[in-house]
């Protein structure tokens, strides 16, 4: 019998890992990871050796069907992003999907397993700081660079259930123009919206900046130095 073990890695302190997950990740035949380089600072710091073998959003074919290949033989692997839980905006779901379907028959009768062994999750983590409401939510994942960028943001300011999504640096503060546009030219005499941003989440430098779109986005504007480092974007009711 062979494993697949989907493995959350930490997002920023690398004493974030589970006792469950260091073990895998020490056992195990094969580390799949999206950059050995990111994945070699955790395993140098928890004195794990095990061979890692590169799989991102990039790879060929060939990778996918080499890694199917060492399932078959027997041997048992972890997949790991470079921060966080493998499939949640990660290349590693579309791993998982094409093993589900070449793998069907020997998943069927147990020889071959996927096993998920949980951990950090920068959504999870900014929800639990951030104080909305979050019994039900909605996860966007990245917004959109160009097509459907407007359209999707839009729809996150006139929900009325909490949305989370990804954003870099590179296009926070565009999202954060966007918001407030939509805050002051469609929202009028709505509901409050309030937006909470998490930023280098456990981290030295973590931060949570919240209030409407306007006010955080002038936060950030004023402190130009704080750009930097990956977004969580809460839109919530007040």
């Amino acid at each position: 019998m062979s494993t697949l073990y989907v493995v959350s890695t930490p997002i920023g302190n690398l004493e974030d890992i589970t006792l469950r997950a260091l073990h895998v990740l020490k056992t195990v035949d094969v580390i799949l990871c999206e950059d050995t380089r990111m994945t070699r600072r955790l395993a140098d710091r928890h004195g794990i050796t095990t061979r890692l073998l590169s799989y991102h959003a990039h790879s060929k074919l060939s990778r996918t069907a080499e890694i199917i290949a060492l399932l078959r033989e027997g041997k048992n692997l972890a997949l790991v992003s470079d921060a966080g839980t493998p499939g949640i905006s990660d290349p590693g779901q579309t791993l998982v999907a094409e093993i589900r379907t070449q793998l069907k028959a020997e998943i069927a009768v147990g020889t071959v397993k996927i096993e998920a062994v949980p951990g950090a999750s920068a959504l999870t983590a900014a929800l639990a700081i951030a104080g909305v409401p979050c019994a039900s939510f909605t996860f966007l994942g990245f917004v959109p660079h160009k097509k459907g960028r407007q359209t999707m943001l839009t729809e996150v300011m006139n929900s009325e259930r909490t949305s989370v999504f990804y954003e870099s640096p590179h296009r926070i503060m565009k999202t954060l123009q966007t918001l407030a546009g939509i805050d002051t030219t469609e929202m009028a005499g709505r509901r409050p919206i309030l937006v909470t941003v998490c930023r280098e989440l456990t981290k030295i430098y973590e931060e949570v900046v919240s209030g409407t779109a306007t006010e955080v986005k002038t936060y950030f504007e004023t402190h130009a130095d704080k750009v930097r480092g990956e977004f969580v974007v809460i839109v919530s009711q007040k």
